[in-house]
């Protein structure tokens, strides 16, 4: 690839734990991707929109707080609205796997449980991006 991938790493509402966003947005840059991290208490309107700025390949949200069935439907709206159709939405957190399954169907990428090798990660996104991307 011409460039590495971009990839903008978020946490979405008031989910104070970002431990583990820091430690994705570390092994993505691990793994030769250039990485926004956005910090904490982010809205959706703010991370489609840094996004945007940014020119991202792809956005990755962590979430622990149980608002997943609300933050990815907006962020993938507000993308949508914004003509972000060849940007891939991929996160993970504490996200029952029926929940995944519906975000899934609903347009978001691979969502991932904790415990899941970094690598497994970075893999995906390299593969949806060179899929997907055309740069």
């Amino acid at each position: 690839m011409p460039r590495p991938i971009r990839i903008l790493v978020a946490k979405v509402g008031l989910d104070g734990h970002d431990r583990g966003a820091k430690v994705i947005a570390s092994a993505l840059r691990d793994a030769g991707m250039e990485v926004i991290y956005t910090g904490l208490r982010q809205t959706p309107e703010m991370v489609v929109n840094a996004a945007l700025q940014e020119d991202v390949d792809a956005i990755g949200i962590s979430i622990l707080s149980g608002a997943h069935n609300t933050v990815f439907p907006k962020v993938l709206k507000l993308m949508h609205e914004k003509k972000m159709d060849d940007v891939l939405l991929t996160g993970g957190g504490i996200i029952p796997d029926e929940d995944m399954q519906t975000l899934k169907t609903s347009g978001c990428g691979e969502l991932f449980p904790p415990g899941t090798p970094t690598a497994t990660i970075a893999d995906y996104i390299k593969g949806w991006v060179k899929e997907h991307r055309s740069f």
